[in-house]
């Protein structure tokens, strides 16, 4: 029977074991990790799961948290230093996202895993060790974020950087208020970066976190550098500061009496280049390794696709391994080929937004007095293909504006 590998258990290498596993195709998880040191471990990361994704997790009986209880509906909009008032509009989704702390998520679906008698390995993850694991399996799949950019050569045209274009400040905090109805707020401060404003679901209860994306140079970036640890107090009223001069919207929300970082463990700096890698490489033991997830595409969580673009590569991946009759360079092109658009579209819409150009601002514009633009902008978050396809060009998102507010394009032109 055909055997799987997995190098690597974020969330495509655990949506692609539980899938096969589904289907009686015989997989092992690698991973550097137990369970338990993810749980007990720094914050992974913030991001939301689309209905997409979550459609794939109900499914694979993986749907541990409702998304009409925990979920949200909505993006809350704030803009800041292109009008004399910060604009202000909202959009709708046609079904809830849920955002859930990966050290509660990621810990679950191993258990899950292992509890339907799945195999998962505790062992180093590189590319030695692919090169072992394949000896034991009929193809690997490399899901581990890190220390693979040698095997999986960057494709030039999807990789215009060379460093990243935010410096990243993403935690869990108490003492911010829901905004009403409850859902992600996405504030834009020109010149200075982005917040993105998150309900998450984490081992606190409900909480919200505050992903900081910071221009580099701008008034923001010393949130990637401050310390929690070296001054907590500091360190709050530090985000107190840039949360009042340049995020009013959620600085209202803000109950300062209990303002702060949930602990010493709920924060993650840095940064990420983007960067959009070879889809698959030959082995020396003559099969082959597939790129999944970030060993594949690198996304700044600008727009909060990366997991679910893992999830979606996971998806197209599983399903080829059961239709296809070998798994030889033919069907690692199909992979390529089936994936391409979604991972694409999530590549180019969000180096898009790190680097806008003015037809995407003029979007921006329509969407804060138009709201069934700014509906049909939200409800793209599921479809990073689509999105693109409406942002490419200046007359694309022209003809995006006409057809979802055909009163607002006649205005514009």
């Amino acid at each position: 029977m055909t055997s799987i590998g997995i190098a690597g258990a974020g969330i495509s290498g655990l949506h692609l074991g539980l899938y096969l596993q589904q289907r009686d195709v015989p997989v092992t998880i690698y991973t550097d990790r137990t369970a338990e040191q993810l749980a007990n471990g720094q914050l992974l990361n913030t991001v939301g799961h689309h209905h997409h994704t979550l459609e794939r997790e109900r499914a694979l009986g993986i749907d541990h948290w409702d998304a009409a209880e925990y979920g949200y509906g909505v993006h809350h909009h704030t803009v800041v230093g292109v009008a004399p008032e910060p604009l202000r509009f909202r959009g709708d989704f046609e079904h809830p996202s849920l955002v859930i702390d990966y050290r509660l998520y990621l810990p679950q679906l191993m258990q899950d895993f292992e509890q339907r008698g799945g195999t998962i390995v505790i062992r180093q993850i590189d590319p030695a060790a692919v090169e072992q694991i394949s000896r034991c399996h009929d193809l690997v799949v490399v899901a581990a974020g890190r220390g693979f950019s040698g095997m999986f050569s960057p494709i030039a045209a999807k990789s215009p950087y060379s460093r990243p274009q935010r410096r990243l400040s993403a935690g869990i905090y108490d003492g911010v208020r829901y905004p009403d109805p409850v859902g992600v707020s996405l504030h834009i401060s020109a010149g200075h970066g982005e917040l993105i404003e998150l309900p998450i679901t984490c081992r606190h209860g409900r909480a919200t976190a505050l992903l900081f994306e910071n221009i580099p140079e701008g008034d923001t970036e010393v949130l990637a550098d401050i310390r929690y640890e070296h001054d907590p107090g500091a360190f709050n009223r530090t985000v107190l500061e840039k949360l009042e001069r340049h995020y009013p919207s959620a600085f209202e929300r803000v109950e300062h009496s209990s303002f702060g970082l949930t602990g010493p463990s709920d924060i993650l700096q840095g940064g990420l280049t983007p960067v959009v890698r070879e889809d698959y490489v030959r082995l020396g033991s003559g099969r082959y390794a597939v790129a999944m997830g970030d060993a594949h595409c690198v996304a700044d969580p600008i727009n909060g696709q990366g997991a679910n673009s893992a999830s979606y590569s996971a998806a197209v991946i599983g399903q080829a391994i059961v239709e296809d009759y070998a798994l030889d360079e033919q069907f690692c092109q199909r992979v390529a080929r089936e994936r391409q658009a979604f991972v694409y579209g999530v590549s180019d819409w969000t180096n898009l937004m790190l680097n806008p150009e003015p037809h995407l601002l003029e979007l921006i514009g329509v969407m804060s007095q138009h709201k069934p633009v700014c509906d049909a902008f939200t409800q793209n978050f599921n479809h990073p293909d689509r999105q693109w396809d409406a942002l490419a060009t200046p007359e694309r998102t022209a003809a995006f504006i006409a057809r979802h507010s055909p009163q607002t394009a006649a205005a514009v032109g």
